[in-house]
């Protein structure tokens, strides 16, 4: 199967090339390609050079500021901004409590917090996993007790990803105990964090780096105007949550970049030695992700298809997500062989502006490594694939 583009498409991936080559912040590319890590206000600038191009609110309805792209056009974009190395966007607004609030939310809601999204004037962290509740999401424990105009929430959210840099936070929290299934009884809450009651505590991983926090909430008042549809409704408004985080988290743009630039350095002579493109093995194990890539592939396009005609994704999210990440682990350990020895331990060094060490993996040597341990986490968050594999043999299996 081959993507062929109409005039109008080949005219729309040239304006996002010439976007990314020309307007763009320069800085913030070059950072992203020597693999010095980004700040907030970086992360930040990039979201914002998109909204103030038309571009950030990629699957949002038009209404409330989306581009109203078609599936095709929205392939486009994920292509050419994996091409130019183009951070990708910090999903937790756009991608994750966005779609929430503007398909439950009230009109109040918004209208106070859309517009905020979608500009990154506000920056949103997600409070589902909890200590001994990951993927048995639905044994939570935080608590939101109604008193009065207020909830009072108190309890511990976990692997809160980027949660020190957050202004909000939205989470799920059980309201009701007297349920008849754990499912029952959660609602969908969206916290300041600047409440008082509210800390967070850094989790250092296991290649030295501060992006994942524990949140605690103790005897926080969050008002009843920040719960987002009905009360205990929470389970429903969760779930397709994760179906727009698991769809993303295939991350089929980024691979195909990561694989053609492993190609690209298969084919030259590193420090004298024989390329890897002569090595027989290896060169089938990439072949290997590369074909299950191009089906991951057009699975995300018949996806994509599906949310422009109004759809949440569906079960096929979970496929996204299993074989997603299976590839972005297979290209991780594909990049691990291709470094072999000078995948070196943690050198702080590399992060230095003025660091000119040659690469061998992706940027400095040692990111290679630093992003192999990092990414075994992938097969784990927004739900395990375990967990992703029930949800196939439910809801596409019939078992």
């Amino acid at each position: 199967m081959k993507v062929t583009f109409s005039a109008d498409e080949l005219a729309f991936r040239d304006e996002v090339r010439q976007f990314f080559a020309e307007a763009y912040p320069a800085d913030i590319l070059d950072k992203n390609n020597r693999g010095i890590p980004l700040t907030r206000d970086d992360m930040i600038r990039s979201q914002k050079a998109l909204h103030d191009k038309g571009w950030a609110g990629v699957n949002w309805p038009v209404e409330y500021g989306g581009t109203g792209w078609t599936p095709v056009q929205k392939y486009i974009f994920a292509i050419e901004m994996a091409e130019a190395n183009v951070p990708a966007m910090v999903p937790f607004g756009l991608s994750m409590v966005g779609p929430v609030v503007y398909t439950f939310g009230d009109e109040a809601q918004k209208e106070r917090f859309l517009p905020d999204i979608l500009a990154s004037d506000v920056w949103w962290c997600q409070g589902y996993s909890e200590p001994g509740s990951g993927s048995d999401l639905a044994s939570l424990k935080t608590r939101a007790d109604l008193a009065g105009d207020h909830y009072i929430v108190n309890g511990t959210k976990t692997w809160t990803t980027l949660g020190q840099y957050a202004d909000w936070i939205f989470i799920l929290a059980r309201t009701n105990t007297d349920v008849a299934r754990r499912q029952e009884g959660i609602s969908f809450l969206l916290v300041d964090m600047s409440t008082p009651g509210v800390s967070v505590k850094p989790i250092i991983t296991i290649e030295g780096d501060h992006e994942v926090n524990e949140v605690h909430f103790e005897n926080v008042k969050v008002p009843i105007g920040n719960l987002v549809g009905e009360e205990g409704k929470g389970w429903t408004y969760g779930k397709v949550l994760l179906q727009h985080e698991r769809a993303n988290i295939a991350g089929v743009a980024e691979s195909w970049y990561r694989l053609r630039k492993l190609k690209e350095q298969a084919g030259r002579s590193v420090r004298g030695a024989e390329p890897l493109s002569a090595d027989r093995n290896f060169m089938r194990k990439l072949a290997e992700v590369e074909v299950e890539l191009r089906a991951l592939e057009y699975t995300e396009l018949r996806t994509l298809a599906a949310v422009a005609s109004g759809k949440a994704p569906g079960p096929e999210s979970s496929i996204l997500k299993i074989k997603g990440t299976e590839v972005q682990q297979a290209i991780d350990a594909l990049y691990m062989e291709a470094a072999g020895y000078y995948a070196l331990p943690f050198v702080q060094a590399q992060y230095e502006p003025d660091f000119a060490g040659e690469p061998v993996g992706e940027g400095a040597e040692t990111q290679t490594s630093l992003k192999y341990f990092n990414f075994r986490k992938a097969s784990i968050y927004g739900g395990s694939n375990e967990i992703q594999k029930n949800i196939i043999s439910k809801h596409v299996l019939g078992l």
